[in-house]
């Protein structure tokens, strides 16, 4: 990679990180703080500059441009989640939306002089696939409690439930790591392909190659959350008698003849 894609790393570093780990009692040789952990540290504050001043403008009466943007896009992923993991997946849109948002922009900020893409490297999607799997687990476990929680995991049938049961842990503790590897290894290709060409060419031979990134990170992103819907939803879907049972009320279901097991 280029020192240019470091600038930013760099001067941070020079001027804030070094200068605060020297008065704690560090004395780093290299940079004090990793280049991709700057970045991500950048991203984070802008993400929430950003979002302070969308509040500021936030309005009922008279909606701007900005505001309405936001709130079709709102709408047009709640749709999404709620096809994805079902009735009052709402509540799942603060994880989801800030997980695409800081995805998105880690992987388009290489493209910017003198940054790189803190996506670009394992320890920044791995923290994120460690997140998504504390998070969709633990919202199985307050959904369903521990014991019915673990007991899914067995399947419906005594016979194989052992089998069942650890296929499925071994399963889903191989989610954060495909999740990180998946996001990771795509992102540093496509920083790579474009370093390489603008060493090599002109900078106007690599414009198409990253126009191409800018989809490809786009897509990137995308996949990344949906793929966290999708666990989300098999730690929260509930079995078919059990939705029977929540959405018809218990008279009804007694008038009808029909018998939903306890």
């Amino acid at each position: 990679m280029h020192e240019e894609e470091f600038f930013v790393s760099t001067v941070l570093n020079r001027f804030i990180f070094r200068p605060i780990a020297q008065i704690l009692g560090f004395h780093p040789h290299g940079d004090a703080v990793p280049p991709h952990l700057s970045i991500a540290l950048v991203v984070s504050i802008l993400l929430i500059a950003f979002a302070f001043f969308l509040r500021s403008r936030l309005s009922v009466e008279n909606p701007g441009n900005l505001q309405q943007g936001f709130e079709v896009l709102y709408e047009a992923l709640t749709s999404f989640m709620r096809d994805m993991i079902g009735p009052g997946a709402e509540k799942y849109f603060p994880l989801i939306g800030s997980l695409f948002l800081f995805i998105w922009i880690n992987n388009l900020i290489g493209m910017v002089p003198g940054f790189m893409s803190p996506t670009s490297n394992i320890n920044v999607t791995a923290g994120m696939g460690i997140i998504v799997f504390i998070y969709y687990n633990a919202q199985g476990f307050r959904e369903h409690g521990f014991v019915k929680y673990m007991a899914h995991f067995a399947g419906p049938s005594l016979a194989i439930a052992p089998l069942l049961f650890l296929i499925e842990i071994i399963s889903h503790m191989a989610r954060p790591f495909s999740l990180s590897v998946r996001l990771f290894g795509n992102i540093f290709a496509e920083e790579l392909i474009i370093g390489t060409l603008n060493r090599l060419f002109p900078f106007v031979v690599s414009l198409p190659v990253m126009a191409l990134g800018l989809f490809a990170g786009t897509i990137q992103a995308f996949i990344f959350v949906v793929l966290t819907m999708v666990y989300l939803g098999g730690s929260v879907a509930h079995t078919h008698d059990e939705e029977v049972r929540h959405a018809v009320p218990e008279d009804m279901v007694e008038s009808s003849g029909f018998h939903v097991p306890k």
